[in-house]
């Protein structure tokens, strides 16, 4: 009876990487979709020397929509998509790989905080690695209107032809420092009360899920938010006409300071992420446990 206890507990932290490759696309998928108006709004903000106020965020949102039609507040959504189903297959698949290499969770291995960051951690590094073109892509269709890139072909082409292949990698070290901090503490929140849940052997629940996701969500966005801020205005630098400003982390972080300040420059926005981020990190988290309990059940 023990041997098949094990044999249970073993398997469920084994299963094909099919599934949480699946489950992982469809959380990115849906979170991403949910908030996409507030994402493109933030990055607008981000990008730009502007104050950030509520009355602008909603300002800009109605007139997107008044100048140029409702679907233009999911304007490069497509660009999100072919980024995030990829990247948040792989991150949460690389999560549950990095934790089965880390003895994260497992039964037989005491719980250690530092090693379940960690997990976390490398989750993010790799799917950023992985994917970071698309992301560029996305930030720079967001920031531009429809007659300067129709397609997410069209932003590769440009980057080519007028700023050569290192282009595609513009702004990857600040992105990949700032991932660094939000995936680990993302992924450590949630399963930290996760864990906390289970142990007071509390009934599963998808709403227990979806705050446990909104809460990691929020305090992760805060710690990586300033080195998301360095990251959009290099990425975007060459369609705003900042080129150069913009040309390396420590020119970026100084123009900033220089120009905008600490809370101005490298927390603008952070209130609309606050709002923004719990939704979608909720979102994806109670996604991904939802689809992968479906997907075990599947014969």
């Amino acid at each position: 009876m023990a041997e098949t206890e094990d044999k249970k507990k073993y398997d469920k932290h084994t299963d094909p990487v099919w599934m949480s490759l699946l489950a992982g696309a469809m959380a990115g998928a849906l979170a991403k979709t949910a908030i996409a108006p507030l994402d493109r709004t933030k990055i607008n903000f981000q990008i730009s020397n502007t104050r950030y106020t509520v009355r602008g965020a909603v300002s800009f949102i109605i007139h997107s929509y008044r100048n140029e039609g409702f679907l233009s507040l999911w304007r490069g959504n497509s660009a999100t998509m072919a980024r995030i189903i990829p990247y948040a297959a792989i991150q949460f698949s690389a999560h549950e790989q990095w934790k089965r290499v880390l003895g994260v969770d497992h039964h037989n291995q005491p719980d250690d905080p530092v090693r379940r960051y960690i997990a976390g951690a490398m989750a993010g590094v790799t799917s950023q690695s992985l994917t970071y073109p698309l992301d560029l892509a996305r930030a720079r269709m967001a920031v531009t209107q429809k007659q300067q890139y129709s397609s997410l072909k069209e932003v590769f082409v440009h980057m080519m032809h007028n700023e050569g292949p290192k282009a595609y990698f513009r702004g990857y070290v600040p992105t990949v420092l700032g991932v660094i901090p939000y995936a680990g503490t993302s992924f450590f929140t949630y399963g930290t009360l996760k864990r906390w849940h289970k142990e007071n052997k509390y009934p599963n629940s998808a709403l227990f899920n979806l705050v446990s996701g909104g809460i990691s969500g929020m305090v992760a966005q805060t710690t990586s938010y300033p080195l998301d801020i360095v990251r959009r205005r290099m990425q975007t630098a060459a369609v705003t006409g900042s080129d150069h400003k913009y040309r390396s982390i420590i020119a970026t972080i100084a123009v900033i300071y220089r120009e905008e300040g600490i809370k101005g420059g490298f927390f603008k926005g952070l209130s609309m992420n606050w709002i923004k981020g719990p939704i979608a990190v909720g979102i994806s988290f109670a996604t991904y446990d939802f689809a992968l309990e479906m997907l075990r059940g599947l014969p």
